[in-house]
């Protein structure tokens, strides 16, 4: 093994029919390439960007996941714009995987025992575990030797209390199938806390944060001294505020009504929480996207206006919610798509939370994407804009468990 500061590190990301990836030089943390592969098993699209050079996009057939890593190590290694010499120089692999369960507190190497624990847990996570662990199953066969780590979305929150991650449901479905809550998003949630802690100069262990990660996928959490003690999403990404698709809290008993006046199955149910509602099924079908959204609500459209408002209330409830829980808020964080770029959101949410002591400053606000302290020099509660940047956190943690 290479000294730790010499690795380099290709971080993936595989979805069910897309893979996301990026090749990292620990030495400096510098991003080498990037890119994905979309429409896997149905045509076949490379995006690859060498850093400082163009995007080049490769229409190719890529029936499984095996012909997508394939070509993404092809154009990491090609002649002329390939970002390493060889693939000896990819000294490790980390994998992001949805879904730990309980049995991962935290990132784990790759080991035959390890990838049984995960399959243990597809029931909960049954369109992304089985894709990450594809990904993990054919880095194996195609560099075999090469060490993996899996960096788990759910770890992050397992410092949870049973007070907070229980449902008011019999006991035995929680000791007999382990439903609970487990919450998503973990490594932007950690990544992003850690950041605004460093930045704001707190103690780490005293110190009270709300990270919102506001996307097409949203979830918000609470941390305190550097651990999670609540988080929105559940058992699985469908609960919490509303989404772009997902419904996110209903009264359960909307369920079996909806069933018998549609005359849906519990599978038929499902589909409609998870890819009809949100803002898209607010919105009246016209998007789930939030700058189609704001278009629209700019020319008047009323629907698109009240997804709007709904997305923006409930997660403010939420942060009011936190605050209580943790006994007051030294910062609130923005982060992911919608949190990094939407100004309006950030603007929606924070107005009426004044009675918190946060004060947001209009101009400072207008930003996007950059780390920035967006509420004003004299608010008590601190306000800020932080990118996440999982794959960075995917690639230190297999560092730090591969490097030597």
């Amino acid at each position: 093994m290479m000294e730790e500061f010499e690795m380099k590190i290709l971080v993936l990301n595989c979805g069910s029919s897309s893979l996301k990836y990026q090749l990292i030089d620990m030495e400096n943390e510098q991003v080498l390439t990037k890119g994905l592969c979309e429409r896997i098993g149905i045509d076949g699209r490379l995006v690859y960007q060498k850093a400082g050079c163009d995007k080049e996009i490769t229409e190719a057939a890529m029936p499984t996941h095996k012909e997508a890593i394939q070509m993404v190590l092809d154009a990491l290694t090609n002649d002329k714009t390939g970002a390493i010499g060889s693939l000896k120089e990819v000294n490790a692999i980390g994998h992001r995987v949805v879904h730990g369960g309980e049995k991962f507190a935290s990132s784990a190497v790759i080991t035959d025992e390890m990838i049984k624990a995960v399959e243990e847990c597809n029931d909960l996570a049954p369109l992304h575990n089985p894709a990450n662990l594809i990904g993990i199953r054919v880095c194996a066969e195609l560099m075999p030797g090469v060490p993996q780590v899996g960096v788990f979305d759910t770890a992050f929150h397992q410092t949870m209390p049973p007070k907070a991650y229980l449902y008011g449901l019999p006991l035995d479905f929680y000791k007999k199938y382990k439903v609970r809550r487990y919450g998503f998003h973990g490594t932007s949630h950690s990544f992003v806390s850690k950041r605004a802690v460093d930045f704001l100069g707190l103690d780490k262990d005293n110190s009270k944060v709300i990270v919102c990660h506001l996307g097409n996928g949203s979830s918000i959490s609470a941390v305190v001294n550097g651990k999670c003690v609540d988080t929105t999403m559940g058992l699985t990404p469908l609960e919490g505020v509303v989404m772009g698709t997902r419904s996110g809290n209903i009264d359960p008993a909307i369920m079996e009504f909806i069933a018998k006046k549609e005359n849906l199955d519990i599978e038929g149910v499902m589909n409609v929480l998870n890819k009809k509602s949100g803002l898209l099924g607010l919105s009246g079908g016209l998007s789930s996207d939030f700058r189609d959204l704001e278009d629209a609500a700019n020319k008047g459209d009323e629907k698109a206006q009240l997804a709007l408002d709904m997305f923006c209330y409930q997660v403010k409830r939420y942060i009011g919610a936190y605050a209580a829980a943790m006994g007051g808020v030294d910062a609130i964080v923005f982060t992911a798509g919608v949190g990094e770029n939407d100004i309006g959101t950030r603007a929606k949410v924070c107005k009426g939370l004044e009675f918190l002591g946060v004060e947001l400053d209009a101009e400072r606000n207008n930003v996007r994407g950059k780390v920035t302290e967006i509420s004003k020099a004299d608010s008590k509660v601190k306000v800020f804009l932080i990118p996440t940047n999982e794959e960075l956190v995917i690639a230190r943690d297999t560092n730090r468990l591969c490097g030597k």
